[in-house]
């Protein structure tokens, strides 16, 4: 892949090329002039996305466009509806219908930083059947769209603290998840109930280096506890990805429960880097102003995080 430096008036760029597609799949794979690859700042440490199925772009080619007039660097494209079906309802399944979603990506400068299992916000990672093969139509079309992270959250039949009796199935199903990733050389990042000591507890008996924590900043928030405490706790070496947002009510900038320059330093003492991904947030008065939500957002993060 030519890695030359390209001008196109951002100062700075450089091509980042992600990880080649497994050897082992015999899925078609997108050619390397269609991956994901886009031009970003190389210095820039911090990143900031938002979810498609929040911005009511749910694997949606409009997403990418939306995105960029949000002002985001970034998009958390979702693996589609789950229900009662077997596995997600997926569009991304080929090669061919992929190259669009990537085509976009790399027109508009954006990433595709994860993809996301949202489905099971809802639906039981413990008991649903078919597990396996949801696992695994993500982790195929992971290495169709060339992404290295999934976000897997736990919801609300896989609640830890409300539900403990189900720790060793779930134990069991993501210490399984771990190998297949493992073996395509993706990540995992789990988003569950647990304070922070906890759920590195259940990471170390996961065992697996495919499995991190998908930190969301409103888990910690709406319980009480210390968001600072609960990052250095789970520390850089846990942490793949964050959901940086609260729940809905107010934007970020006008929120007392969050301090962000203070969240950044802490981040930056741990040393960790990587996307902060805004899922909610949102201004209770005007909930499905999309633009003007998001884009409130993430102008604010990277007015804290882009600066020095």
């Amino acid at each position: 892949m030519n890695k030359s430096i390209i001008a196109s008036g951002i100062v700075s760029l450089l091509l980042v090329e992600f990880f080649a597609p497994a050897a082992e799949t015999s899925a078609p794979v997108v050619s390397a002039q269609a991956t994901a690859t886009v031009v970003v700042r190389a210095s820039q440490r911090y990143k900031v996305a938002v979810c498609d199925w929040m911005i009511l772009k749910r694997q949606k080619l409009g997403a990418f466009q939306l995105t960029k007039d949000i002002g985001a660097d970034g998009v958390e494209v979702d693996m589609g509806s789950l229900g009662q079906r077997d596995t997600f309802e997926n569009q991304l399944t080929n090669a061919d219908a992929c190259r669009p979603f990537l085509d976009k990506a790399r027109e508009l400068g954006l990433e595709i930083p994860s993809l996301a299992m949202s489905g099971f916000y809802a639906q039981s990672f413990a008991e649903r059947a078919t597990v396996p093969r949801m696992v695994q139509d993500t982790i195929d079309t992971m290495k169709l769209m060339n992404v290295k992270i999934a976000f897997l959250p736990l919801g609300v039949n896989g609640d830890l603290v409300k539900h403990p009796k189900l720790r060793p199935a779930i134990v069991e199903r993501l210490t399984a998840a771990g190998k297949q990733a493992e073996k395509a050389g993706v990540i995992i990042g789990i988003e569950t109930a647990l304070p922070a000591a906890e759920e590195v507890k259940l990471l170390d008996e996961i065992g697996s280096p495919a499995i991190k924590s998908y930190f969301n900043f409103a888990n910690a928030l709406q319980n009480g506890r210390d968001l600072h405490a609960e990052l250095r706790t789970l520390g850089k070496d846990h942490i793949c990805q964050i959901h940086a947002s609260n729940e809905d009510g107010v934007w970020l900038q006008n929120d007392p429960k969050i301090d962000l320059p203070k969240v950044k330093h802490t981040l930056d003492e741990m040393g960790w880097s990587g996307w902060l991904v805004i899922e909610r947030s949102r201004d209770a008065k005007d909930a499905r102003n999309v633009k003007k939500n998001f884009g409130a957002n993430a102008t604010y993060l990277k007015s804290v995080f882009h600066s020095k």
